[in-house]
């Protein structure tokens, strides 16, 4: 990928934002885009006939314990997706072998029947799905009157690194992404044009001892929505959940985002997450769209 390709794909992925009303790869994927990938790292373009502008996108990223897929097509190649994805994701999955394989998750936004059967080419199965969720900023004031107020400082670079890849890590053990993440994976995010120590909350107890209990990582990218905040990651410890800290959190992060200009939030969750998602509608979130993972292990070749 040379810089004129990534500019190139990066304005196909805002052209496809722009139609979708919302970005076409993840930040694993993006992150990884900009600076130019690492080991593992590979873009395929198929690109309009006698032209310079690409119609379709797929990248292969290497994750800590797996590899993630990312498949774009132009709006007006929808047509042709079977066709182009086929070829493209053929090609990803020729690198992923000859980078010794192993487990793939592709994660599609609003699946339809073209993607189980580009899944099925690639041996891969309908995994994971998350729902999309969005509230109104500010929150109604009765949602913050039912929800305990808890103390809340903002990140520290240089001090709470460790402990929060502790809590992190703890409370997605068993998480395909967010799970054992490293210090450098950490700082892969922090150094990213849109961190903001001050979004990023942390909840610590002094009693037995001062310990990070949970956080709540805002996200707010002015650059390409200011009026769009997410609720990037929240977590609580296992030793701390079932005491009302996650709705406590998430209402803490929300009124932040408000406060930095937003006028809506967002979040991810697993739609097999029944408890989550009765926490969110309680506090005004609707469904926006859905997002499907299609996973399986691609052999060594």
């Amino acid at each position: 990928m040379t810089p004129s390709d990534i500019a190139a794909v990066t304005g196909l992925l805002n052209v496809v934002e722009t139609a979708d009303s919302h970005r076409p790869l993840n930040d694993h994927l993006s992150i990884d885009l900009r600076h130019g990938g690492r080991t593992g790292f590979a873009g395929l373009i198929a690109w309009e006939t006698n032209s310079a502008n690409p119609v379709a996108y797929c990248q292969v990223s290497r994750g800590n314990d797996s590899w993630a897929l990312g498949l774009v097509v132009d709006p007006n190649h929808r047509n042709e997706t079977l066709q182009l994805g086929a070829a493209l994701l053929s090609e990803a999955t020729k690198i992923i072998g000859s980078e010794g394989g192993g487990h793939v998750h592709w994660w599609v936004s609003d699946p339809a029947p073209e993607h189980d059967e580009l899944a099925s080419k690639i041996d891969l199965h309908a995994g994971r799905s998350l729902l999309q969720m969005h509230v109104s900023l500010p929150l109604a004031q009765k949602v913050i009157a039912e929800t305990k107020q808890i103390a809340t400082q903002s990140f520290r670079v240089g001090i709470d690194e460790a402990s929060w890849l502790t809590v992190n890590n703890r409370a997605f053990a068993n998480h395909p992404e967010q799970g054992d993440w490293t210090i450098e994976t950490l700082m892969s995010r922090v150094n990213e044009s849109w961190f903001n120590a001050s979004g990023m909350l942390l909840h610590y107890v002094d009693q037995p001892s001062h310990q990070l209990a949970g956080f709540c990582w805002t996200k707010l990218d002015k650059l390409s929505d200011p009026h769009l905040g997410e609720i990037y990651i929240i977590a609580v410890d296992p030793d701390h959940r079932n005491m009302g800290l996650g709705r406590s959190l998430t209402v803490a992060g929300l009124n932040y985002l408000a406060s930095a200009g937003a006028i809506a939030g967002m979040l991810f969750v697993d739609k097999d997450n029944a408890i989550a998602i009765a926490t969110y509608l309680k506090l005004g979130f609707a469904i926006h769209h859905q997002e499907q993972a299609f996973v399986g292990d691609i052999a060594a070749s």
